[in-house]
């Protein structure tokens, strides 16, 4: 066997396949090894093999222990033996261990024992394979990683990674997503474990971290250690509420992953095929939290329940379905956003008292609730709100007031006009007349008349 050769075939599966040249000769080692055992049938033997990673030339060893009487030649040598070699002589005891030099060159392994020296060698060269894709994704669990869809069997997409083969499950995946065959994607590493047949890494298209990893890329100030994001709720491919705080008093968290005309957060709204994301502003205070975790509903008040995990929301009236969203999304959301439980009550179920939402605007259907169609805007409503229960008392009496005069006006119009009627002898229409109230007209006409010979 020429070691030139094997140098060169270790320096040629070192290029191609990056694998460290230290571990392909300890492979090649333990593969010349097996063959020898197998030649010789003695699996019990101490034989190791060293090799010159520089020249190729391979030197295979017998370890026995030294002792008296031989029982077993593959494992005993006799210290006699031993002391017949000059250069050993007196150097060696009882109870050493002898390495005796094996002639490499001239061992005829035959084809068999080749043949299994190659499959060994071939087998350890591709667990060196898997144990190197192992350690490199074991570090990357969390992180972002891209891949293209290889194939779909039984609901599980299979995706491309390169070294490896990524397993997406059906519990991983969002059901509004198609992953077609060669699409590329982002991927969330969510696991990586070991099999028989190689490291098997778990994806996730549908995990919370994936939002997180993906503002990252597209928000420097994140990258950067100015904004951190500190909570993230999501239900894949329909919403997400993430909440951010900035270190900097001068940067705006929420602006900063908005973006300029909101070109950082479209960018990850189309990673996700158009998923809604609300981004909110972290507080220290729990109960700020949670009114900024129910948005876009406006929140009265954040009671504590029972518990400090217990919280109970109450809304205005008309406010109660947005709060709490289609199928109870958008509380569900707030809830693992803030890591807390939360009860919406609408005012008139917290309070009891469904006048109190008069002042917002609209009137009371018959279920006491405020008919929509009816509401104040904003600005109304706090006009409304502002002008108190000494307003309301006030602005009824100038109401009244403004009634009274309202109808002496009126009746001196109509007094005024009926005046002008007799003079001139003419009576106006003041709209669609029935019969009867042609005749009291006919009437008026008569009594002017005789008013007027007289």
């Amino acid at each position: 066997m020429d070691g030139k050769e094997i140098a060169a075939a270790l320096e040629q599966l070192e290029s191609e396949r990056n694998i460290p040249k230290a571990k392909l000769v300890e492979a090649l080692e333990r593969g010349l090894v097996s063959a020898y055992k197998g030649k010789h049938k003695c699996p019990d033997a101490d034989v190791r093999g060293v090799i010159d990673t520089k020249t190729g030339a391979i030197e295979l060893y017998l370890y026995r222990d030294v002792v008296e009487e031989v029982e077993d030649p593959w494992l005993e040598v006799a210290i006699d033996e031993l002391n017949q070699y000059e250069g050993i002589k007196g150097t060696v005891s009882v109870g050493d261990k002898s390495a005796t030099p094996l002639d490499f060159e001239n061992l005829d392994l035959g084809r068999i024992a080749a043949q299994t020296a190659k499959q060994i060698v071939v087998g350890e060269v591709r667990d060196i394979e898997r144990g190197m894709v192992y350690d490199e994704y074991i570090d990357r669990v969390g992180e972002l990683v891209n891949g293209t869809v290889q194939r779909v069997s039984n609901d599980t997409v299979f995706v491309n990674l390169g070294k490896t083969e990524g397993l997406l499950a059906p519990g991983e995946q969002v059901r509004s997503e198609h992953y077609s065959v060669n699409a590329r994607l982002r991927y969330y590493i969510l696991e990586v474990k070991k099999s028989q047949k190689g490291p098997q890494v778990f994806l996730s298209r549908s995990h919370p971290g994936l939002v997180r990893r993906l503002f990252e890329l597209e928000v420097p100030e994140i990258s950067d250690g100015i904004v951190s994001i500190e909570s993230v709720a999501r239900e894949g491919g329909s919403r997400t509420k993430m909440a951010v705080t900035s270190a900097d008093e001068s940067v705006d968290p929420v602006g900063a992953c908005v973006g300029t005309r909101g070109v950082r957060v479209q960018a990850v709204v189309d990673e996700l095929f158009g998923e809604k994301i609300d981004i909110i502003p972290w507080s220290d205070n729990r109960e700020e939290n949670i009114m900024n975790s129910l948005s876009p509903a406006k929140v009265e008040k954040i009671i504590e329940g029972d518990s400090d995990k217990e919280y109970i929301a109450v809304v205005p009236d008309y406010q109660l379905s947005l709060a709490i969203g289609k199928e109870g999304q958008n509380v569900r959301l707030a809830a693992k956003l803030c890591s807390v439980k939360i009860d919406i009550k609408s005012h008139t179920q917290y309070y009891g008292d469904p006048q109190m939402s008069v002042s917002l605007g609209g009137e009371l259907d018959e279920d006491g609730y405020l008919n929509p169609d009816d509401f104040l805007n904003d600005v109304e409503a706090d006009e409304a709100a502002e002008a108190g229960a000494d307003g309301d008392v006030q602005e009824t009496g100038e109401a009244a007031d403004a009634d009274m005069a309202e109808a002496d006006d009126s009746g001196a119009a109509e007094i005024e006009d009926a005046g002008e009627a007799a003079k001139q002898g003419e009576i106006e229409d003041a709209g669609e007349a029935d019969g009867s109230e042609t005749e009291n007209l006919e009437e008026a006409e008569e009594n002017t008349e005789i008013q007027d010979e007289q």
